[in-house]
């Protein structure tokens, strides 16, 4: 550097500071124009290079000992050079924590109180600042400039308890004891600059109000979550009033739409969520929340166009916002996480929720193109053969295939069906482990514990299209491969320790009763079919014991039983599900796979009440014994 400090002098030559000085106006200048300069390349080369030159100025300051007249210009350029770089970063990073505890290690230098630097972590450096004896006014304005960047990345860590006690030894005896972070920082309020002050980017009220924003959204998205529903409105009503950019007031007014919906006002939730999708270009989250209010309102073709609409709209990419060089509300949220009501997930994740509630809502045609349009989304490039992967919330690969099957055979298209099968197997089969399959799955072999229920699930849905086609051969062929597999896969589930996302559904007993009794149930029809009934009755009698909790399964047997003309049997079956006044079985709590649920819905004989009433006034009567 051309100007040097006489050795021995803590204080630099007035012409030094003043050239320091003018050099730190001249870049926060340029940065601001970087903000305005058209193509983004450019743009980002300008911001760039005021970065760096910052980087060269706060070197060069630091490069001499602290001393006071200095240290104002010297914080300004901290405070700026943070700034700067993390609106480019869009985020904080580690390296700025050490540049602001390098500033307040030089403030300490100037008061002799720096103790071993290993001692003072950033928290005990402030508290030494802040409590000092006689601490010099004319370093407040810069110090609470850096205590608010301090908030900042304190906050995007989530250090709230740091964070907590930085704010109330700012404010003093301004707010006692108070750790309502919205009120700390609502009663915080910062010196006002010099009118000769150096320029700095972002000033600290400016920084306390973005503070108070994003404090007041983070608060209300966590309230939200946990379920204080009141609390969670005012957080976001707090929000939304602060300095919100356009994508950050979607978010606001999404999550303001979820909370009224929740507490039981769908019209002021739909107001919100319509001001959300004029606002901004970020449609995803206000569809997603508008499909589940629709929902909730029973309104099925509302709910499924959002969630059309929000398949477009995932499969655009939108344009950037300019961020501008400054440290904004977005920087300091974390990333939706799928707790989160603003998660909408991925254009694939939608697409199966659109698919998987045509199915559920009777739209079959619809449901298998949804399904048929998401196979060859998922496929798209893929492995040719299938290894389940960590799953995220949401079904696996293999059960998205058995959805698609169901669905076509739902629509009556159920060659395709067939294909969607062939093509699973073909992915799923090589991973069976040798016999006996539970037993190899439990000593540890890498082969995948839940795969015989996929391959059994598709063995089913196979007997079900060839039913459709009208083959019965294939068809009981089929639901004998499905048995075999299902009576050899009988898992031990404490052994196998908790399922994942994956194999939930598949690896429950429950699941494993209604595979089997779904099974038993489509062969013996079959067998009823061809007039087969003492057949029939075997695999009726077996699905009642496998799954005693399947009321369905009774009728069936009711039914055999009545055309074999057993009738002491039948009577005490009958006397048996006449007692049953309300229906008792645990379908009310389960959770299946809904393809499962779809081939369940096949298999269920008619009107129950409807059976026993026939049932009933087919007995004998009393005088005729």
């Amino acid at each position: 550097m051309s100007h040097q400090t006489p050795l021995g002098t803590s204080v630099p030559q007035a012409n030094c500071l003043d050239l320091w000085r003018e050099k730190n106006d001249q870049l926060v200048l340029q940065a601001k124009v970087a903000q305005n300069s058209g193509p983004p390349l450019r743009r980002q080369q300008l911001a760039q290079d005021a970065l760096e030159g910052l980087r060269r100025l706060l070197h060069s300051l630091q490069g001499l000992p602290a001393a006071v007249p200095v240290l104002p210009l010297e914080l300004t350029v901290i405070c700026n050079f943070i700034t700067l770089r993390a609106s480019l970063a869009q985020g904080f990073i580690e390296d700025q924590a050490q540049d602001i505890q390098r500033g307040l290690e030089r403030v300490l230098e100037t008061q002799e109180q720096l103790g071993p630097r290993l001692e003072c972590g950033l928290k005990e450096l402030w508290n030494s600042i802040l409590h000092a004896s006689s601490p010099l006014l004319e370093l407040l304005p810069a110090l609470h400039h850096l205590a608010g960047l301090q908030v900042a990345l304190w906050l995007s860590t989530d250090c709230l308890g740091d964070l907590t006690l930085l704010l109330q030894t700012l404010n003093g005896s301004q707010s006692g004891a108070s750790e309502d972070l919205l009120m700390l920082l609502k009663n915080w309020s910062p010196p006002a600059k010099e009118s000769d002050a150096p320029l700095t980017l972002q000033d600290a009220r400016g920084l306390r109000d973005v503070l108070l924003t994003a404090s007041a959204f983070r608060q209300g998205l966590q309230e939200l979550i946990t379920g204080s529903l009141p609390r969670a409105l005012s957080s976001l009503h707090e929000a939304a009033s602060g300095l919100c950019s356009r994508p950050v007031l979607v978010q606001v007014y999404t999550a303001l739409g979820t909370c009224l919906r929740k507490m039981g006002n769908p019209q002021r939730a739909l107001l919100y969520l319509v001001a959300a999708l004029k606002v901004g270009s970020n449609w995803g989250p206000p569809l997603l929340e508008a499909s589940r209010l629709y929902r909730q309102l029973e309104n099925t073709v509302a709910e499924l166009e959002s969630l059309e609409l929000l398949v477009e709209a995932l499969s655009v990419t939108p344009s950037p916002e300019v961020p501008h060089l400054l440290i904004e509300v977005e920087l300091l949220l974390p990333r939706p996480d799928p707790a989160s009501p603003l998660h909408c997930g991925t254009q694939s994740q939608v697409k199966h929720l659109l698919a998987s509630r045509c199915l559920q809502t009777g739209r079959a045609e619809d449901a298998a193109e949804h399904y048929l349009d998401l196979l060859a989304l998922l496929l798209d490039g893929s492995e040719p053969k299938f290894s389940p992967p960590p799953c995220p919330p949401g079904p696996c690969m293999p059960e998205v295939f058995l959805e698609a099957a169901a669905a076509l055979i739902q629509a009556g298209r159920a060659q395709d069906a067939l294909t969607v099968c062939e093509e699973l197997l073909s992915r799923t089969s090589f991973l069976l482990p040798k016999m006996p399959l539970w037993e190899d799955a439990r000593k540890g072999t890498k082969e995948s514990p839940h795969c015989p229920s996929w391959v059994s699930a598709t063995y089913l849905l196979q007997g079900q299209a060839w039913v459709q086609l009208g083959a019965p051969k294939e068809a009981i062929s089929e639901f004998s491969r499905c048995l075999e597999l299902l009576f050899q896969a009988t898992p031990k589930d404490k052994e196998q320790g908790p399922a994942s996302n994956c194999e939930q559904g598949y690896t429950s007993n429950v699941a494993l009763q209604q595979l089997q009794a779904a099974a038993l149930i489509s062969r013996g029809l079959e067998w009823v079919a061809s007039g087969q009934d003492t057949k029939a009755l075997q695999d009726f009698l077996l699905s009642v014991q496998v799954c005693p909790g399947n009321r369905d399964t009774s009728f069936h047997l009711l039914q055999t039983l009545r055309r074999l003309n057993r009738r002491d049997e039948a009577t005490a079956l009958w006397r048996r599900l006449e007692a049953q006044t309300t229906l008792s079985q645990e379908n009310a709590t389960w959770s299946l796979p809904l393809y499962l649920e779809t081939c369940l819905s096949w298999i269920r004989p008619p009107d129950h009440e409807t059976l026993l009433g026939e049932f009933r006034t087919s007995l004998p009567k009393p005088c005729d014994l």
